[in-house]
């Protein structure tokens, strides 16, 4: 417990000094800095190699910090009090008198929030007198990081700090909403669309591809392993990496499992690592096989497609 205390300590030090710090949540590993600061939102920016117009997710502990922020509307209430904290952003009316970074919005006049369950950055939230953004801890369109040494993979000694929270548990980003005028959902993730729209008693509108950007992944290009990536293949070609829903008694060098026994969870907890080990290997192709586009399946979908586009 108390390195856990002195961990979380250590980590705001650098916030408070306006650096830059890798945070564990239960989605993917977040490159985190303050967001009230111009300072610290550049240094992401500039780290990610990130276009400045792809928005910023930004994290509070709970509703009563974002209230300083943002307005609040009674679907953002009814799906907070049921998802959060969890692997769901909302998009909301920023309030003019906020002290939000305009590099965090593109000067747009909603923001993301998000209210994250990993307990270590929960308690480090608790600790701050400000919010975090904290994008995904890699440099842009390349692969998210769900551990430790995905950062250091992609970040090296360029940032200052890395909390340790262990690997993620759901291993693909949050699912965005926006809440500023009729519910869609800006970006597939974590949480099952289903399961929103059972809550708002609606169907929700899908928008991942808006010309406006004020959500992140949304651009065509993203999550990328940085070699080309084929999908819905049958039959891999001899020198591509095969990448399978579920194990085959077949066994052989090139083929890599999402999961033992088709589980849409367990594949998508496992999706980026296995990217990266494939990568890693030396393999120049990946072929992926055919995934159910079902549930968490249309999220696997989603980011294989973009990281299609290499």
């Amino acid at each position: 417990m108390k390195s856990i205390q002195s961990n979380i300590k250590k980590a705001k030090k650098y916030l408070v000094k306006k650096h830059c710090v890798a945070v564990p949540t239960e989605t993917v590993y977040g490159l985190a800095g303050n967001a009230y600061s111009d300072i610290s939102i550049k240094k992401i920016f500039k780290l990610k190699k990130r276009p400045l117009n792809n928005p910023l997710i930004v994290h509070y502990y709970d509703i009563n910090k974002l209230q300083e922020d943002c307005y609040i509307n009674d679907n953002f209430i009814k799906l907070y009090k049921k998802f959060s904290p969890g692997p769901i952003t909302f998009i909301l009316k920023l309030k003019k008198k906020s002290k939000i970074s305009k590099f965090v919005t593109n000067k747009n006049k909603s923001l993301a929030v998000r209210f994250p369950k990993h307990r270590l950055f929960r308690q480090l939230l608790k600790n701050l007198d400000f919010p975090l953004a904290a994008p995904s801890a890699n440099i842009s369109t390349k692969l998210s990081s769900v551990q430790v040494s995905d950062v250091v993979d992609e970040f090296g000694s360029k940032i200052k700090y890395i909390l340790d929270g262990g690997k993620c548990q759901i291993g693909v980003e949050s699912t965005i909403i926006n809440l500023t005028s009729k519910p869609s959902i800006l970006r597939l993730g974590g949480l099952d669309i289903s399961k929103i729209e059972k809550v708002l008693k609606i169907k929700v509108l899908i928008n991942t591809n808006s010309k406006k950007k004020i959500a992140p992944g949304q651009f065509p290009l993203h999550y990328s392993p940085g070699i080309p990536l084929r999908t819905n293949v049958k039959i891999p070609k001899k020198n591509e990496a095969f990448l399978l829903i579920k194990k085959r008694k077949i066994k052989l060098k090139n083929y890599f499992y999402l999961s033992k026994k088709n589980d849409l969870k367990h594949a998508a907890k496992n999706l980026y690592s296995l990217l990266r080990k494939i990568k890693k290997n030396g393999y120049r192709m990946i072929a992926v096989e055919k995934i159910p586009n079902i549930g968490i399946g249309k999220t696997i979908n989603d980011r294989l497609n973009r990281a299609s586009r290499y």
